[in-house]
């Protein structure tokens, strides 16, 4: 008899700590059609729809994708996340938007306080024909890559403010206006074929925020500005238009070059090795 409730205490145990670790363990894969992505720690991570951080810690230990015509953190569905943490690569699919490390957008941010969000990707970011890519305040240890793409919407392109080991690389992006603002890079920054096509216009002016929504056809002078970076490898411009500028207007300034500065940025250079 002792023997018996021995062995069923044992088993009873055993079930409870198998049960607890159960309840333990974090969720899978994770998939959203549309809405929140509630916080938590993911093994990966898919967008099919038009989806947003929710508050606290996002932490996806594989892969992001955002699948074709998908959104992840837009501006009218901005990040509201603590703090994002991808160990893997992120993809973005043809028409998809992606935004990383800001926690609102513009008019889009209560009060109009931009905050950003700590965010970290440790894989490299991918994007083949998105329809535009908002990444800033955002450290990635591996590359940024866009190639393609655009829109015929007044929609921008902003790579600002974000600390990139590798490589740099936005080319044939066409769409509203597209900016390489503050960024450290340690690779090389290439910055090639991307085109205004989109400008803002008069219609649907917003005079309290001092805001357009509406567009037509043609280009933004202030478009393919590449100012106020520290690039450790080169900075390559080719075929922009308009051609890439410092906008002084705009608070930029020269960029910081350790090696070649060539092209379109070969005049737009303050330090060079």
């Amino acid at each position: 008899m002792k023997l018996r409730l021995l062995l069923v205490l044992c088993l009873t145990l055993g079930l409870s700590v198998i049960g607890s670790a159960a309840l333990a363990a974090g969720p899978g894969g994770y998939t959203c059609d549309d809405g929140m992505i509630p916080a938590s720690t993911y093994t990966s991570l898919t967008v099919t729809g038009n989806c947003y951080f929710g508050p606290g810690d996002v932490i996806v230990n594989g892969n992001v994708t955002v699948k074709d015509g998908a959104v992840l953190n837009d501006h009218a569905n901005f990040s509201q996340a603590d703090s994002v943490t991808i160990n893997g690569n992120v993809k973005v699919d043809k028409g998809a938007v992606l935004g990383l490390g800001l926690y609102c957008f513009s008019a889009s941010c209560p009060d109009l306080n931009i905050t950003s969000v700590d965010t970290t990707v440790n894989g490299n970011i991918i994007a083949n024909q998105p329809k535009t890519l908002y990444i800033s305040f955002t450290t990635v240890h591996g590359n940024v890559i866009s190639n393609g793409g655009g829109t015929t919407e007044f929609l921008n392109f902003p790579t600002k403010d974000n600390v990139i080991d590798g490589n740099l690389v936005i080319q044939g992006w066409h769409g509203g206006w597209l900016g390489v603002i503050r960024n450290e890079v340690g690779g090389n920054v290439i910055v090639s074929k991307n085109k205004s096509v989109v400008i803002e216009t008069p219609e649907g002016c917003d005079a309290e925020l001092g805001e357009c929504t509406g567009y037509g056809p043609g280009t933004d002078s202030d478009s393919t500005e590449v100012q106020t970076n520290q690039v450790h490898g080169n900075l390559i411009c080719q075929g922009n238009t308009p051609e890439a500028q410092v906008n002084e207007f705009d608070g930029g300034q020269p960029n910081t070059v350790d090696g070649k500065a060539i092209g379109q940025c070969a005049d737009l250079v303050g330090v060079q090795s």
